[in-house]
């Protein structure tokens, strides 16, 4: 039985290729997502059984459950999830766009672009009481302000009659060592009291999330989702290489500018509520690809779903493996990160 489906509709006109396996392990991905969803949100001083969780969920729960779940414990679950998803995605597109194993948001510097313009924001309006700093929405602004700000000198940089992809990438390691110093100076200037915070936010972590993060993180996601979408057929030609994405008519520098911002967008949002969770971006997308291969109308949802796995599943740890300590997500994502980069490092050596 073929693995594949061709569909093909009247009205509207739309045909597409339905990739079966991929479906599969879409689904599967979804479901162990669901369920890991429903045992964090349980997990506390006082826990509760997944049953007793979706009990809750669809309002057959105690006041007493619905105020834990619904005011503390759902808010970081949700954000941990979209959080790992947009740098799943992000990564996926990266090393898409780059053609490198290697690239990721975090790699070339995009995090730590977004990273110094949120530390400065905070920084800078500490203790002057503007309800300004109360709109959570502004974080992700000044989050996308450096990353994409970030994203254009590396671009500038990178620019030799096109954005070659071993440029695009080598200059953004070397960007991203120097904004990673300058947001270390940042920190290091901020008042004492902000110290421990600023250092937590750097490492990576969704403590503290609430409401207004999920609303706002969410409607970011939810608007460059259908930009994506529309350009899954680019980003597959891309692949192919310059010479073929440019004999079959794409305008590959063009897509590729646009495809940079896309995953600076979507870095930039979740380092704003996330912080700078680390090699997520690059994990995520290898994981998807040995399970459903490089197009992304696959690759991209199922990247999406491993990093959502991947960050829930280490802020599961960081608050329930070492009571009573909250221990930011950010530093379990970088005990698998960092032995997986130095083994993709070996490999793409030897290739």
């Amino acid at each position: 039985m073929s693995r594949y489906k061709h569909i093909r509709l009247n009205k509207p006109p739309i045909s597409f290729v339905l990739d079966k396996r991929a479906l599969l392990v879409t689904g599967v991905l979804l479901a162990i997502l669901i369920l890991l969803m429903l045992v964090a949100t349980g997990t506390g001083e006082i826990k509760m059984s997944p049953l007793q969780v979706l009990k809750t969920l669809l309002g057959m729960g105690a006041p007493q459950d619905e105020l834990i779940i619904h005011t503390f414990r759902l808010p970081r679950v949700l954000v941990a999830v979209l959080v790992g998803a947009a740098l799943a995605m992000s990564g996926a597109i990266m090393q898409g766009v780059s053609r490198n194993p290697l690239a990721s948001p975090d790699i070339i510097g995009i995090t730590d672009g977004a990273g110094v313009f949120v530390v400065a924001f905070i920084v800078a309006t500490a203790g002057t009481g503007s309800a300004f700093l109360a709109k959570a929405e502004y974080l992700p602004l000044a989050a996308f302000i450096g990353a994409s700000l970030t994203a254009l000198v590396i671009m500038a940089l990178a620019w030799k009659n096109g954005l070659p992809p071993v440029r695009l990438v080598l200059i953004g390691i070397g960007i991203a060592a120097s904004l990673a110093a300058l947001n270390t100076m940042l920190i290091l200037m901020a008042p004492p009291v902000l110290t421990t915070q600023a250092i937590t936010w750097k490492v990576g972590s969704v403590y503290g999330s609430n409401w207004s993060h999920v609303g706002t993180l969410a409607a970011w996601i939810a608007v460059l989702t259908p930009i994506l979408a529309y350009m899954m057929r680019g980003m597959n030609v891309q692949a192919l290489g310059d010479s073929v994405a440019t004999g079959v008519g794409s305008r590959v520098n063009r897509q590729r500018v646009v495809l940079i911002l896309l995953s600076t967008a979507l870095a930039g949002s979740a380092v704003a509520f996330g912080g700078g969770i680390a090699f997520v971006g690059l994990i995520a997308p290898h994981m998807a690809r040995r399970l459903v291969g490089s197009a992304y109308g696959a690759l991209l949802p199922a990247s999406a779903l491993f990093g959502a796995l991947v960050v829930l599943l280490s802020d599961y740890i960081g608050r329930t493996a070492f009571p009573p300590h909250d221990y930011p997500a950010g530093i379990f994502t970088a005990c698998v990160g960092a032995p997986y980069f130095i083994y993709l490092l070996y490999k793409s050596r030897n290739m």
